[in-house]
């Protein structure tokens, strides 16, 4: 009877002690471990990531660390780390936590438009992928890769057509571009491609010229206008004349994109550069800046009429003011001009 006792009591203190392993397994395993109360948390692990990397990022959001460590590595993550953007949710348990930062690598939406220079766009998308900034700038550059796909140094910021794309956060410099040019490519179009034919135009003047109208214009309707008036100005054989390129000029000559000038001065018409629209004829031999789908499309389709001018409009902020002959145009600009010196506007 005594053995029998004794028996039961092991038997007894063996259940308890399986109860507690079972319950530690679990609340170790599949009990929630998350520490936040937003909807979601969003967790970013680079390429090459140690697991302490991996800790240090996930450590803010988790109640137990240790609990964790422990899950990863019974589950074999510390040797199986992968990079990305993943989604964490409240009420996550070691075991979610792993399954999904090791398989659901969950893609982000890039966006970019209005970048003045490859330098400007490397900064900006370093800011939303991994790659940096120096990295993205120099596979952009890389003059392999521009020789095979007809671009140069000039022309290469338009290949980057503004939109937003959807990325791994993870991918590549390289990947980036080549999947660039892909869009490039689809964004030229047999339609697109025809048009730019039938203006004498190739896709890389186009889009010189498109981003001149976009930098004349901030009104989307206004824009197939503002091309017209290019276009016709191309046709006659006259000088473009425009001054966002002489503003472009200026900053690249003295290597400082950060100047902001509101006023083009007369010395500024005598600078020397392929890109000062008033002493050399035709398109510049590159973007000043990243036309938008819009202002490529404003010059596919520009609008057909006999304008050969405009100047900003005073009475009509944002707009401007079109003229068939230069004696008109010199009226509105003497209106322009009258503002522009009522404001104090010297540069």
């Amino acid at each position: 009877m005594y053995i029998k006792k004794i028996v039961i009591a092991v038997l007894l203190l063996g259940l308890v002690g399986m109860g507690i392993f079972a319950w530690y397994v679990y609340d170790t395993i599949f009990a929630p471990n998350t520490a936040f109360n937003n909807s979601e948390a969003h967790v970013y692990i680079p390429t090459n990531a140690s697991f302490d990397k991996v800790v240090a990022e996930l450590e803010p959001l988790l109640q137990d660390v240790a609990s964790f460590k422990v899950v990863a590595e019974k589950k074999e993550y510390i040797s199986n780390i992968k990079p990305g953007h993943f989604i964490l949710k409240p009420g996550m348990s070691n075991n979610d936590i792993i399954n999904t930062i090791r398989s659901r690598n969950v893609p982000i939406m890039v966006k970019f438009n209005n970048q003045e220079r490859l330098e400007n766009l490397a900064g900006h998308l370093s800011r939303q992928i991994e790659p940096d900034s120096l990295t993205l700038l120099k596979v952009f550059r890389d003059e392999a890769f521009l020789d095979s796909t007809g671009f140069s140094k000039e022309t290469a910021l338009g290949m980057y057509i503004p939109n937003t794309y959807e990325f791994y956060w993870n991918t590549t410099a390289s990947d980036f571009r080549d999947r660039m040019q892909t869009e490039y490519d689809r964004f030229w179009n047999e339609t697109r491609v025809e048009k730019a034919k039938a203006l004498g135009l190739t896709k890389n003047e186009v889009l010189s010229l498109a981003a001149i109208v976009q930098k004349e214009t901030a009104k989307v309707e206004e824009r197939p206008r503002v091309a017209g008036v290019y276009i016709n100005r191309i046709q006659l054989g006259m000088p473009l004349q425009a001054d966002p390129t002489v503003i472009y000029a200026k900053k690249l000559a003295e290597n400082d994109f950060d100047q902001i000038i509101k006023r083009v001065l007369y010395v500024d018409l005598a600078l020397d550069s392929p890109y000062n629209t008033y002493k050399v004829k035709g398109v510049p031999p590159g973007p000043i800046s990243m036309p938008d789908i819009s202002s490529i499309d404003a010059v596919l389709n520009y609008e057909d009429h006999d304008y050969l001018y405009f100047v900003a409009d005073v009475t009509n902020f944002g707009y401007h003011k079109f003229a068939k002959t230069l004696a008109q145009h010199n009226r509105n600009k003497a209106a322009y001009v009258q503002w522009v010196n009522s404001q104090g506007v010297n540069r």
